[in-house]
């Protein structure tokens, strides 16, 4: 129906109309819809942008006509084409005013600017109004659609590690341990879902915009960005952002040195270019509303560019053209789009300042329960799942790798096609190494050029004749991946796969996919490996296959990776501090692609795989790299272990080993050479080896055993702060009955992996130290340890706090010590275990011979189980340090500590910390101190008292306020 009419004479009425009505706000959701766009006329003017999706829905409503439209469009500036639209529906009357409103109602991120004003006048639309369509043709939100659309084709199916089948990502996306760090890299706890990580939680610097998740190689990094990615374009992200633009950071190595594009070009050629935008709304409103924007960049390790060629100022305008990499980092860093959310992945170890980033998530890989769901996804028939069960149970190695999903998918993978493809296929025994893993893979891919086998009889496997059978692509395809690690690159051409030797029938194998994100001109195409990881293996291929060169080629990048590296990343450096010149020239800020070369070359030419490599080399050749190889490790081990400075502790002489010495440990095991593990073991002159903090995983495990089973002394190991979970302390069994230090505090354990310390410790009796602290023990393996207490009689030092302890527990660990006569510290920091445990403490405390400190602080304990550890302490003269730090202690405690401090029992240190004692229960305190020589301090800051009623105590300086 027509709705156009005369417009004579119509707004001056209606402003006269609208000066006569009251405007209290409590009537304004009473005036009409037409009194309301005259009332609130300079507002709309000013916050209604986008005019298009308005003149569109009126014009196919009937409400204006062709010639309203042009007249409008016709009009210079935006303000005076939103006051003709305005002039234009008042003419029309109520309805063709409330269907303006309808508009801004329904489309409602073209609008967002209104949505407040929309809430004043409490606007709800009348059912009449509803029943006519409103089409969203407003720039933006289209944009926004066609951006979900393009996201959610590229992420629904898996194509992380170039699986020739695609495969849906619901169908086999797995969630990993994602743990939250603060700041000095300490852990939160675990996100539970994907949506917790853009949320506020464990926020330490409100002022970054960078989320960075970090991780080993593997472990899942980019398809966690993928699985965000794919959430959000199925609107299933707990976000209000409206734009979701994803990079891979090595396309920013890919454009020429002089190469400048604007902000513009790299958020709209290299993701997805606007339609229906003639006039920029899109840009424009992303620099008006940057919290509304979600970006992803994957993998900043793999930026190669040094700094020298970028001499530019700090990038701060978005209508500039500076480098791709500057832009890149003038986002991070928030000198661009300020408010944005940033998600950067990149390898551990890679540190960048804490002022850039937001949050940080580091990413743990599977548990045994993902693990599991991994497994049942992938194998749909029951068969295969108990086939691969089975043999997982039986080899903790080879769960320790299959934590990793990038090692596991191979694994899974491998079974499935080869189990397919020959009459029987089992998993490699538990002596599998990563090289047995990466060999499986290539034996898949080449496989793929072996016709299908007859339903009726499947050939025997022979891996061997697989690999010959492909020895010529294999070759290629390891030339270029060689060429590829020399250079420092990650992506190659067509060119330079030509030139390797790689015709167009060896790209459906497998080991190259296309890459689109690079270029936006639709140059020729450009491939990278499907995991660096891979393109690792396959340089150190052919650095075994090349029969040109000579053999101490090999070592190449043994001897680069020797040299000093920075361990701060540049690149933040440079755009924090301004500098426009760098040091030196940093391609990575990590080698570890260079290290799993090296590694990989070891168990290519290690023993074990003599009669495989020698189907592909010369035997006499293959015998020379051995040899150099072998006595380069030789030579390097003993240089290595020399160089580390022994130092005392007062749990012996201490080593602490440089992170390389765990790629020493993970390359010996590959060699599986007994010799070299036993030098390396003898070589090893300190009683204690610190590994804390080395990034040291489940599968390393394994390596670490491989040495210290051939050590002939007692030896401590701190493993603090590493990942090696259930699966690791499986793999250490053999080197426990040597041990007198086990640390593996923060390690992701359980109690399974008590009942293995349990088993192991009890039966040698050599433990002197145990060190668990905030792992995931529970009353079950509270009693294990209580065992391991009960049963060693050398035990001095056991910390178990932040752990799932209650009152059950605490109950088995007080009476253990009661019984122990050697135990001298032990701390409890952080469980659960009440006035029921303080109780249980108490009387193990009561005469105890040997206990000298305590920690009991953050274990829900009342006044009731402070007055229970006061009155015990009453009869022990050995505790010297005593904490009850961040309990629940009342000044009804008072009179009994009191007690205890005037019986001057030698306790030397008192930490009341985080209670609740107000000036009363602390007057107690300070006046029985008159009566104590032996207190050097009772620390009670944070109790509630004021600064005034401190001071009170100014004169008693063994009081601690601060």
């Amino acid at each position: 129906m027509d709705r156009v009419g005369s417009c004579d004479s119509f707004i001056t009425r209606c402003r006269v109309d609208c000066c006569t009505v009251n405007m209290d706000p409590i009537d304004e959701a009473r005036l009409s819809c037409l009194n309301l766009l005259t009332y609130h006329r300079e507002l709309l003017v000013s916050q209604l942008r986008s005019v298009q999706c308005i003149l569109d829905n009126l014009y196919a409503s009937g409400f204006i006509c062709e010639e309203d439209v042009e007249i409008v469009q016709q009009t210079a500036t935006k303000p005076e084409q939103v006051r003709k639209i305005l002039e234009l529906v008042q003419c029309k009357g109520e309805e063709a005013c409330e269907f303006f409103i309808y508009i801004i109602y329904k489309v409602c991120d073209a609008y967002i600017d209104l949505q407040p004003w929309l809430q004043e006048i409490n606007y709800n639309p009348s059912s009449n109004v509803t029943l006519i369509q409103v089409v969203n043709t407003d720039p933006i939100s289209r944009y926004c659609e066609k951006l979900r659309h393009e996201t959610s084709r590229d992420t629904s199916f898996i194509m992380s590690y170039g699986q020739k089948e695609e495969t849906r990502l619901e169908d086999l996306y797995t969630d990993t341990l994602m743990e939250l760090l603060n700041d000095s890299n300490e852990s939160l706890g675990f996100l539970e879902s994907l949506n917790q990580l853009l949320d506020e939680e464990a926020i330490f610097n409100p002022h970054g915009d960078t989320i960075y998740v970090t991780g080993d190689a593997g472990v899942g990094k980019s398809i966690l960005l993928q699985k965000l990615q794919n959430l959000w374009s199925k609107k299933e992200l707990k976000t209000n952002a409206i734009f979701f633009f994803k990079f891979r950071c090595r396309m920013f190595s890919s454009f020429r040195d002089a190469e400048q594009i604007s902000l513009r070009d790299l958020l709209f050629k290299h993701n997805c270019y606007p339609d229906h935008d003639p006039d920029s709304e899109v840009f424009d409103y992303i620099l008006r509303f940057p919290e509304r924007v979600i970006f992803t960049f994957d993998g900043y390790d793999e930026i190669q560019d040094d700094l020298d060629s970028i001499s530019v100022p700090e990038m701060v305008s978005p209508e500039e053209k500076a480098h791709p990499l500057q832009l890149l980092i003038s986002l991070l860093c928030g000198k661009l789009l300020k408010g944005s959310q940033k998600v950067l992945t990149a390898r551990t170890g890679i540190e960048i300042q804490t002022k850039v980033i937001r949050k940080k998530v580091a990413l743990r890989g599977f548990s045994p329960d993902h693990l599991k769901t991994y497994l049942n996804l992938h194998f749909k028939e029951q068969e295969h799942r108990k086939l691969v069960t089975v043999q997982l149970d039986a080899s903790p190695h080879l769960c320790g790798l299959c934590s990793t999903p990038l090692f596991c998918w191979i694994v899974f993978k491998s079974f499935s096609h080869l189990h397919s493809m020959h009459d029987s296929f089992l998993l490699p025994d538990m002596t599998i190494t990563l090289t047995d893993i990466f060999l499986m893979l290539c034996e898949v891919f080449l496989s793929r050029s072996t016709p299908a086998p007859s339903l009726l009889k499947k050939s025997a496997r022979c891996a061997s004749d697989t690999l010959k059978g492909g020895l010529k692509p294999l070759t290629a395809f390891a030339k270029l991946a060689l060429k590829g690690m020399e250079r420092g690159s990650f992506i190659c051409s067509q060119e330079e796969l030509s030139a390797c030797g790689l015709a167009e029938d060896d790209l459906p194998l497998g080991f190259l996919r296309p890459v689109s994100e690079y270029d936006a001109s639709g140059s020729p195409e450009i491939f990278e490996f499907l995991h660096v990881t891979l393109q690792s293996f396959l340089a150190a291929f052919a650095l075994i296959l090349d029969e040109q060169v000579a053999p101490s080629s090999i070592l190449k990048f043994f001897t680069e990776c020797s040299r000093k590296k920075e361990a701060s990343c540049q690149l933040f450096d440079f755009c924090i501090s301004g500098s426009t010149k760098p040091s030196e020239k940093q391609p990575f800020a990590t080698n570890e692609h260079l290290q799993f070369t090296n590694l990989f070359l070891c168990g290519l030419l290690s023993k074990a795989r003599t009669g495989l490599m020698e189907q592909l080399v010369s035997p006499v050749l293959l015998k020379k790299k051995r040899v150099l190889l072998k006595s380069y490790l030789s030579t390097s081990i003993k240089s290595h272990l020399r160089g580390l400075s022994p130092y005392s502790s007062s749990e012996g002489k201490k080593v602490h080993v440089l992170p390389n010495f765990l790629w020493i440990l993970r390359c010996i095991f590959e060699t599986g050479s007994k010799d070299i593990a036993q030098m390396t073991a003898k070589g090893i002159t300190a009683s204690l080896i610190k590994l804390g903090h080395c990034n040291v995983f489940s599968g390393d495990c394994t390596a670490i055993n491989f040495v210290l089973q051939h050590r002939k002394k007692l030896l401590g190991l701190d493993m603090d702060n590493n990942n090696i979970s259930d699966y690791g302390v499986k793999q250490l069994q053999p080197s426990f009955s040597k041990m007198t230090v086990v640390r593996l505090c923060v390690n992701h354990l359980s109690d399974c992996s008590i009942e293995v310390l349990a088993e192991e410790l009890c039966k040698h009796k050599v433990v002197e130290v145990l060190g668990l602290y905030s792992n995931h023990i529970t009353d079950v393996g509270a009693k294990l340890v209580a065992q391991i207490i009960e049963e060693c009689p050398k035990l001095r030092v056991v910390k178990i706090g932040k752990n799932k302890i209650t009152a059950v527990g605490g109950r088995f660990l007080a009476q253990a010590i009661q019984k122990s006569t050697s135990i001298f510290d032990v701390g409890m920091w952080g469980n659960n275990i009440g006035n029921e445990g303080a109780e249980a403490f108490a009387e193990a405390l009561r005469q105890h011979p040997s206990l000298t400190n305590l920690s009991l602080s953050a274990n829900n304990i009342t006044s009731a189980g402070g007055r229970s550890l006061a009155e015990a302490l009453k009869e022990n003269t050995v505790l010297r340090i005593f904490w009850l730090v961040q309990n629940e202690l009342t000044d009804d405690a008072a009179p009994n500590l009191a007690e205890l401090i005037q019986a001057n029992t030698g306790l030397s240190h008192l930490w009341l910390i985080n209670n609740q004692f107000t000036v009363d229960g602390i007057r107690k305190l300070s006046e029985a101190l008159t009566h104590n020589t032996a207190l050097k301090e009772i620390c009670v800051k944070g109790n509630q008292l004021s600064e005034e009623e401190e001071k009170v105590f100014v004169a008693e300086k063994r009081l601690r306020f601060h």
